[in-house]
């Protein structure tokens, strides 16, 4: 479904992938990926998921919300799922559009060992930073996806093999069709979770690709800060 909900500078279907940040202790803005789920049914908010006891969760928490942007840019992904960045301004240079959202928790759940939070944002105050003509790339694509399985290595419920064979996949996906932003943002992932040694370790082969159709169903659930 795809939805306009009022107050947001975008329209939304499915899990809508952006950055938020959130205002942390120290003063500074925690930067996250943020999976975004478009309202079932119109007046119903738009909600996001946190995953454990994450930065944003925390600030959520003790703050009430956050600004979530949305950007092109595949290096804003990586950074944001991947590392722990924080800005002295909550709207990153590379945004087309931003919303001020306040964050009430308004479900949960135990999976595991993992407390996995449903907080429904309500927009404030939003701009359109600029506009473009939507272009499809399948590297692009391919890094989003890989910041998911990447921000799961660490965590016990996922299949560490699996997750590094979806690496591997989307690694040469970005090789063979992303240009030099997707293969800079993809160098990040690879330095950011050194899972290349990983996979050697373990003596599967960092390069080997994986056949196309065994990622029809690839899940691309939200990562880190939700993961």
């Amino acid at each position: 479904m795809t939805a306009s909900p009022d107050g947001w500078p975008v329209d939304l279907r499915g899990v809508t992938e952006s950055v938020v940040a959130t205002l942390g202790p120290n003063g500074l803005w925690n930067v996250a990926a943020l999976g975004l789920h478009a309202p079932e049914t119109a007046g119903d908010p738009v909600t996001a998921r946190t995953y454990g006891r994450t930065r944003t969760w925390r600030n959520f928490t003790e703050r009430g919300g956050g600004v979530v942007q949305f950007t092109a840019d595949p290096r804003e992904f990586v950074d944001a799922a991947l590392t722990v960045r924080e800005e002295t301004d909550p709207v990153l240079p590379g945004a087309d559009a931003w919303v001020e959202v306040d964050a009430r928790e308004v479900a949960d759940e135990t999976r595991g060992d993992l407390t996995v939070r449903t907080w429904a944002l309500d927009p404030v105050e939003s701009a359109v930073v600029s506009e473009r003509v939507p272009t499809i790339n399948r590297g692009f694509g391919a890094v989003v996806d890989a910041t998911v399985a990447a921000s799961r290595l660490d965590v016990p419920a996922y299949d560490t093999a699996e997750l590094l064979d979806r690496l591997r996949y989307f690694a040469d996906v970005v090789d063979r069709c992303g240009g030099p932003a997707e293969r800079e943002a993809f160098a990040r992932i690879d330095g950011a979770t050194g899972w290349r040694a990983i996979a050697a370790e373990r003596g599967l082969e960092a390069d080997a690709v994986a056949d196309d159709d065994d990622y029809d169903s690839v899940d691309s659930d939200d990562s880190v800060d939700s993961p």
